[in-house]
C-alpha cells in the first residue's frame, strides 16, 4: 500500500525524494509515448485523444481479463467507479495484451462500460516501460505489464502512478477517485 501511496503523493509534489526502486512506467510529469492506435474490444482503433475525458484518462494496465482472476476483479471494481471518474472529468481504460475477442467475451460478461486496449505483440507495453520481466518467452504471461494505473492529463502529462509490488495486489477504485481528487487540488 505505501508504494502507491508514495507514488501518488510524489505525482502532487506533496513528499519529495528519489523515486522507489519499484518505480517503474512513464515517468511522474512526463509525457505518455505514443499509444498508437490499438483496437479496442469492438475492434475499433483507439488513439489516447478519443479516451480522454474533459481533465483527461485514467489508464490502467492489466496482466489479462482472460486467465488473471486479481485482472478481473479489479476491472469490476473499476467498473463500479466509472460513474464518480467521469463525474471528476477523466476516463477509464484498460491496456493488455489480451486479443479484441478475448477483451469483448470479459466486457460482456461483466457488463464493463469503458475501453479495454488490445496489445497483442506488447508494443505498447513495452514502449511504456511496463514489461513484466519475470516470464520468459513461451510462458502464457510472456509480455504482460506489470499492473499500473496512470492519471495522465489532456495534454498527455502523467500526473499520478498507482501501484503495488505485487501483481496479487491493486489499488482499489476508491484510491483513485481519492487521486483524481488531489490532483485537481494541486491545479488550483
Amino acid at each position: 500500500m505505501l508504494k502507491f501511496v508514495v507514488a501518488a503523493l510524489l505525482a502532487l509534489g506533496l513528499a519529495s525524494g528519489a523515486h522507489a526502486a519499484e518505480d517503474f512506467g512513464p515517468a511522474l510529469g512526463a509525457k505518455l509515448p505514443d499509444l498508437g492506435t490499438p483496437l479496442d474490444q469492438k475492434g475499433t482503433p483507439r488513439a489516447l485523444s478519443s479516451l480522454m475525458g474533459e481533465k483527461g484518462v485514467v489508464l490502467f494496465f492489466y496482466r489479462s481479463a482472460a486467465w488473471c482472476p486479481y485482472c478481473q476483479t479489479q476491472m469490476i471494481d473499476l467498473n463500479a467507479a466509472t460513474g464518480e471518474i467521469e463525474k471528476r472529468g477523466y476516463r477509464l481504460a484498460g491496456v493488455s495484451y489480451d486479443a479484441p475477442d478475448v477483451l469483448a467475451a470479459f466486457t460482456a460478461r461483466r457488463g464493463l462500460v469503458y475501453p479495454l486496449l488490445s496489445d497483442p505483440k506488447s508494443e505498447i507495453i513495452d514502449r511504456y516501460g511496463l514489461r513484466d520481466p519475470q516470464y520468459a518467452q513461451g510462458s502464457k504471461a510472456f509480455g504482460v505489464p506489470r499492473p499500473i494505473i496512470l492519471v495522465v492529463d489532456r495534454d498527455g502529462t502523467v500526473k499520478a502512478k498507482l501501484f503495488e509490488g505485487s501483481y496479487r495486489k491493486r489499488p482499489p477504485a476508491g484510491l483513485v477517485i481519492e487521486t483524481l481528487d488531489k490532483v485537481a487540488a494541486t491545479r488550483g
